[in-house]
């Protein structure tokens, strides 16, 4: 994830420089987030190869068009928007089949509450289990409904932030994290509903 800080300025100097041709600067923001690039790519992508296949990409892309950054977005919010489509490129290139699940309308229930994931992120730290549940229960997700999850409830992007990365209306980034929220709500009840059997034979 991140943060709004101080360095905000620092980044939109090296921006400046950079694209004015500077080969330091350029290179200091790709130090800046080469870190955070590759740890999102990587929970998405589930491959230490991909991941890094993609974050040469993005850093590739950053390089080639830093000059047409107008600055309107943040340039995190473009580096996010890269990862995502080459991501979304591989995954497709591969012909992942979705489940049927994402294709049910569960946002018509109304006694449904999805869990706010990201509201309970010291617990699933310390939680071990639970963690290495909801790491599994994330990888059965569809990348493009992964990656709206990863970006709202994993890295704490804002709704229209989320929406103007993955290039969708607000609405549509709200199903999507509802539909991918229960799906991982629903696996890990199936998960420790499994363990809790096992615990009883």
């Amino acid at each position: 994830m991140i943060e709004n800080t101080s360095n905000d300025i620092e980044e939109s100097e090296l921006i400046a420089k950079a694209q004015k041709g500077d080969r330091k600067s350029l290179s200091d923001l790709v130090k800046m987030y080469e870190s955070t690039i590759f740890n999102f790519a990587f929970k998405i992508c589930r491959n230490h190869e991909r991941a890094e296949h993609v974050v040469q990409e993005t850093f590739f892309s950053m390089v080639k068009s830093i000059s047409q950054f107008s600055g309107n977005s943040k340039l995190s919010t473009w580096l996010y928007t890269v990862v995502s489509n080459h991501c979304l490129m591989l995954a497709r290139g591969e012909k992942r089949r979705e489940k049927t699940f994402f294709n049910e309308d569960i946002s018509d229930s109304p006694n449904y509450t999805p869990t706010e994931w990201k509201n309970h992120p010291d617990e699933i730290a310390e939680n071990e289990e639970l963690r290495i549940a909801l790491d599994k229960a994330i990888s059965k997700l569809p990348e493009d409904y992964k990656i709206v999850f990863m970006l709202r409830d994993v890295e704490g992007l804002s709704t229209k932030e989320t929406a103007d990365i993955v290039e969708l209306t607000i609405p549509a980034v709200k199903s999507r994290l509802h539909r991918a929220r229960a799906f991982l709500r629903d696996e890990l009840n199936k998960i420790f509903s499994d363990e809790n059997k096992k615990n009883y034979l």
